[in-house]
Order: C-alpha cells, then sequence, then structure tokens
C-alpha cells in the first residue's frame, strides 16, 4: 500500500477530494495530514475521516529529524501539497526527490510565487486580461512554483467572470484532476 502525507494550510478541500477519491483504493492511502495552521479547516477533515493529522510550526518543519521521524513511521511515499503555504525544506526534497507534488490554482509559469495563492491568483489573471486559466499540477523544487510541470488543465475566461467565479471554476478542475495526476504517479 503506498502512503501519501497531504500537507495543507487552510479549508482542506483539495485534501478532501484526495481522501475521497482514495478512500476505498486497493493500492494508495492518505495516512497523514500536516498543517502549520492550528486553525485549518484541513484538521477537522483529518478528524473527520479517521487520519492522523499533525501540527507543526516552521522550526518544526524544518528540523529534519522531527519530520523525518513522523513520516518514517507512517512509511510515506509521498507528500502532496494542497494549499500548504510554506516552502518545502532541502531535506525533504533529498528524502523525495520526484515525490513531492502540488497543485497551482493557474498556468504556470504565470501568476506562480510566493504570496500567489487564494484569491490573489485569479485577481492577477483577471487583471492581465487572460482568455483562460487553469491548474497546473507539477513537482516541487526549492522554489516556490516553479517545478516540473505534471499537467496542466484549462478553463476559459468569460467576461463576467470575477475573481470568486473564477476561482470556483478553478477549484472544480483541481478536485476532478489532482487526485487522478496522484494515481498516475503513484501506480
Amino acid at each position: 500500500m503506498k502512503q501519501i502525507a497531504i500537507f495543507a494550510s487552510g479549508k482542506g478541500t483539495n485534501a478532501e477530494s484526495i481522501i475521497e477519491y482514495f478512500r476505498d483504493h486497493a493500492s494508495i492511502k492518505v495516512a497523514l495530514i500536516v498543517t502549520n495552521n492550528p486553525a485549518a479547516g484541513v484538521i477537522k477533515i483529518a478528524h473527520s475521516n479517521k487520519i492522523i493529522s499533525a501540527i507543526v510550526s516552521k522550526e518544526a518543519l524544518n528540523d529534519a529529524e522531527v519530520t523525518g521521524r513522523v513520516l518514517n513511521a507512517l512509511n510515506i511515499d509521498m507528500i502532496v501539497l494542497a494549499g500548504f503555504l510554506q516552502l518545502i525544506p532541502q531535506f525533504l526534497l533529498q528524502k523525495y526527490p520526484g515525490k513531492i507534488v502540488n497543485i497551482h490554482p493557474a498556468l504556470l509559469p504565470k501568476f506562480g510565487g510566493k504570496g500567489m495563492y487564494g484569491l490573489k491568483v485569479h485577481e492577477a489573471v483577471l487583471t492581465a486580461k487572460e482568455k483562460e486559466t487553469g491548474i497546473t499540477v507539477h513537482y516541487v523544487n526549492e522554489h516556490y512554483d516553479e517545478g516540473e510541470v505534471i499537467l496542466q488543465k484549462t478553463v476559459s475566461i468569460k467576461p463576467s467572470d470575477n475573481p470568486e467565479s473564477l476561482s470556483a471554476k478553478v477549484l472544480s478542475l483541481e478536485h476532478e484532476w489532482y487526485p487522478k495526476t496522484i494515481e498516475k504517479l503513484l501506480i
């Protein structure tokens, strides 16, 4: 059984869609939820799905011994970022080469980087008068949103779209394609 750790900082809608997708999977299981935000909604999602959760400070995340012990104890095979707002430390990139993925709510390399998350991304896309936007699933490296692209899916932007409506369209793509992409990478 392949074990996934989901790292998330917010409400956890992507984490929830991943958990649902793999609930009865024959060979993949969500084994751990990690968050840096003690008020994150993803904690409640973890508890309601009987998944171990860990709240980690920035210092703990960057402590190779502490973080390594937790991930090793659960035999984690892949780390999936789902709205995790901290940079992944170098030791994790080395420990999990090609096994840490992220999803971004825009078509990278546009509209990525530090501070580009949530509605900020959709506001920037609309300000730039783009005709389409979408999602990018990519490998994680030492820079925000600069890892190798695995998958991109697009959606058209209508003149009536605002940041909230664009966010809803993109989130729908995320929920559909992120779990499928994770599955392909693990099988």
